[in-house]
C-alpha cells in the first residue's frame, strides 16, 4: 500500500470514528428526542411556532395549565376568581415559586412580563392574548405609561380586569406567551434573552447550538413535581432518514413518525407496541397570499381547490394519519354541522382548468415556498403535479425553517405550506389567529385575508358566554372562509410517536404547552 493510500486510509477510518461517535454519544440520564428545525426563539414573548412552545413549555411557567382533560388548573396561581360579570380575574399566586437565578415570583413579575407582550418596543407578535384587557390598546399606542387592566392587589394577589367579556381568556392564559418572566434578566440580556432564556420550569436551558442540539437540565429547585430525568436533549436532525437510522441505533429515545417510515414501524412486530398516538388539535393547510396576484382572485384560489385530490393525497402519500378536513377547525373543536363544506374540497381538474381559461390565469406561474423538511418537500412535488395537470405552474423553493417563517410573514412566496396547531381547545383559536384581520401578517393570519363580515362574526362569539349562540357564530364564519378559500385545509393530523421499550410515563399531549417533561423516566 502506497504512502497516500494509506493516509487516506487513516484518514477515512478517523472520520467514520468521529461521525460515530457522535452521533451515538449520549449523557446517561437524558431523554433524547428529534427536532427537525431549529426553533426561531425561546423568549415567550416572541415565540409562535410549535417547535419553540413545546420547549418553552419545560422552561417557563404561567398562571394557570392545562389539565390532561383539557380543563383550566392552577400552575403559579393556586386558585383563582372570576366575576359574574366575567371582566374581572383575580389570581392568588404560590409562595416561594422561584426563578432560575433565585428571585421569587410575585404579581409585579405577570404585570411586567404581560405589558412586555404589549409594548410596541417588544414587537411581540403576541398582542392578540392581551388586548383585551382594560387599558391595553392606549398602551400599545403609547397613550399610557401601565395597563389599567393589570393591577398589583399585593405580592401574592394578581388582577386582571377586560374591556368586556371575553369567553377564551382563561384559557389564552394557559399560552406560551402568557409565561411569566424576570424583568432583570431580560433588561440586562437584552436580545440575548432569546437564546439565553431565564424562566420557573422543571428544566432550564443548558446549552443551545443552532443546527445541532438543545439541551434542558433538570431544575432541582422546582415548585412542583420535579423532572425525573436528568434532562432533556433535542437533536436538530432535519432528514426523516437521518432520524429513522438514529432512532433504531438508540440514539434517539422518542421519534415522531414521519410519513415514510409509519408502515414501517407499524408492522414491524418489534415496534408497533411502542406506538404512541392520539388525535391531534391541529390542521394543516396549503395557504395564498391574498394580496399577491394571481392568489388575490378568488377564481384562482377555487381552481388551485379542485385541481388537488386531497382525499387520494390523504389516503396514499399521508397514509391515513390523521383525519381528512372539512374546513379549518379541527373536528374535535368543531360543534356545528360540516355538510356545507365537503363540496368545497370535490377534486374536479376539468373544472379547475374551466375556471382559470375563462379568468384569463391558465399557464400561470407562481412560486410555492416550502421548509426544507422532506415529507414537505415530497408532498410540494405531488401538489405540483396535480396543479401542471390544471394549467398552473408551480415552482417549488425551499428554505430553511427560520428563512422560511421570515418570508413567510413578510408576505414574500404565493402559496405556503403551513400547519396551525391549538394553544387553546377552542374553536375560536383556529378562526381568530388565522382568518381576523387584525392579525395580518405575523401574528397568525399569514394568508393576510381581510373579510369584514368574518370579523364581527368572531368578535361576536368571543363575546358570546352563551355556548350554542357562540357556536352559531363560528359556524357562519366558518363557512365563509370555505367559500373564500383563503387557504385549503387539508387534514388533522394524529400525533403518532414511537418510543424505545426502555422509556416509560410519555403520554402525547394534544396541545404542545401541556407537555412538561417531568413524567417520562428512564429504565434500563
Amino acid at each position: 500500500m502506497t504512502h497516500f493510500k494509506r493516509l487516506v486510509t487513516v484518514f477515512l477510518c478517523v472520520a467514520l470514528l468521529l461521525i460515530s461517535c457522535s452521533s451515538s454519544h449520549r449523557v446517561e440520564g437524558y431523554v433524547y428526542f428529534r427536532q427537525n428545525a431549529n426553533p426561531t426563539t425561546l423568549d415567550p414573548a416572541l415565540i409562535v411556532d410549535v417547535p419553540g412552545a413545546a420547549i418553552a413549555s419545560k422552561l417557563f411557567n404561567g398562571l394557570v395549565r392545562l389539565s390532561d382533560d383539557l380543563n383550566i388548573a392552577p400552575d403559579i396561581a393556586e386558585k383563582w376568581e372570576v366575576s359574574k360579570d366575567g371582566l374581572l380575574y383575580r389570581f392568588f399566586i404560590r409562595r416561594g415559586v422561584k426563578f432560575y437565578s433565585g428571585q421569587e415570583v410575585t404579581a409585579r413579575d405577570f404585570k411586567y412580563s404581560f405589558e412586555r407582550i404589549l409594548a410596541p418596543t417588544t414587537k411581540s407578535p403576541n398582542t392578540w392574548i392581551l388586548d383585551k384587557v382594560k387599558g391595553a390598546v392606549e398602551f400599545g399606542r403609547k397613550q399610557a405609561k401601565e395597563v389599567r387592566g393589570f393591577r398589583v392587589i399585593s405580592d401574592y394577589v394578581f388582577e386582571i380586569e377586560l374591556e368586556r367579556p371575553f369567553s377564551p381568556f382563561l384559557s389564552m392564559l394557559t399560552m406560551t406567551a402568557a409565561y411569566v418572566v424576570p424583568e432583570k434578566e431580560v433588561m440586562s440580556r437584552g436580545q440575548e434573552f432569546s437564546g439565553r432564556p431565564v424562566g420557573t420550569g422543571p428544566f432550564y436551558l443548558k446549552q443551545w447550538l443552532p443546527g445541532r442540539d438543545i439541551v434542558l437540565q433538570r431544575n432541582p429547585d422546582y415548585f412542583d413535581v420535579k423532572a425525573a430525568v436528568k434532562g432533556i436533549v433535542y437533536r436538530i436532525i432535519p432528514e426523516d432518514l437521518t432520524a429513522v437510522t438514529e432512532f433504531e441505533l438508540g440514539n434517539l429515545d422518542l421519534l415522531s413518525l414521519p410519513a415514510s417510515a409509519y408502515d414501517k414501524f407499524i408492522n414491524d412486530p418489534k415496534w408497533r407496541h411502542l406506538i404512541v398516538s392520539m388525535k391531534g388539535l391541529n390542521t394543516y393547510y396549503l395557504g395564498f397570499n391574498v394580496t399577491k396576484a394571481p392568489c388575490s382572485d378568488i377564481n384562482f384560489r377555487r381552481a388551485v381547490s379542485y385541481a388537488i385530490d386531497r382525499e387520494k393525497i390523504f389516503r396514499t402519500f399521508f397514509g391515513k394519519r390523521g383525519r381528512l378536513a372539512a374546513g379549518p377547525v379541527p373536528d374535535l373543536l368543531r360543534k356545528w354541522p360540516a355538510g356545507p363544506m365537503k363540496e368545497q374540497a370535490s377534486y374536479d381538474p376539468a373544472m379547475a382548468r374551466e375556471i382559470l381559461k375563462k379568468a384569463g390565469l391558465y399557464g400561470v406561474t407562481v412560486e410555492m415556498y416550502v421548509t426544507a423538511d422532506q415529507e414537505v418537500v415530497d408532498l410540494s412535488e405531488i401538489l405540483q403535479a396535480f396543479l401542471a395537470d390544471a394549467g398552473i405552474v408551480v415552482k417549488i423553493k425551499q428554505l430553511e425553517w427560520s428563512a422560511y417563517k421570515q418570508a413567510v410573514n413578510s408576505g414574500e412566496p404565493h402559496m405556503f405550506w403551513l400547519s396551525w396547531w391549538a394553544d387553546y381547545p377552542e374553536a375560536e383559536n383556529f378562526l381568530f389567529p388565522l382568518f381576523h384581520s387584525s392579525n395580518a401578517g405575523p401574528a397568525g393570519n399569514r394568508t393576510r385575508y381581510v373579510n369584514k363580515e368574518l370579523d364581527a362574526l368572531v368578535e361576536k362569539g368571543q363575546r358570546t358566554v352563551h355556548e350554542e349562540e357562540r357556536n352559531g357564530y363560528y359556524g357562519r364564519a366558518e363557512e365563509i372562509i370555505i367559500r373564500e378559500a383563503p387557504l385549503l385545509s387539508f387534514w388533522h393530523k394524529n400525533d403518532i410517536m414511537v418510543k424505545q421499550p426502555w422509556i416509560k410515563g410519555f403520554k402525547v399531549c394534544p396541545i404542545y404547552s401541556m407537555d412538561k417533561g417531568t413524567e417520562i423516566t428512564i429504565i434500563k
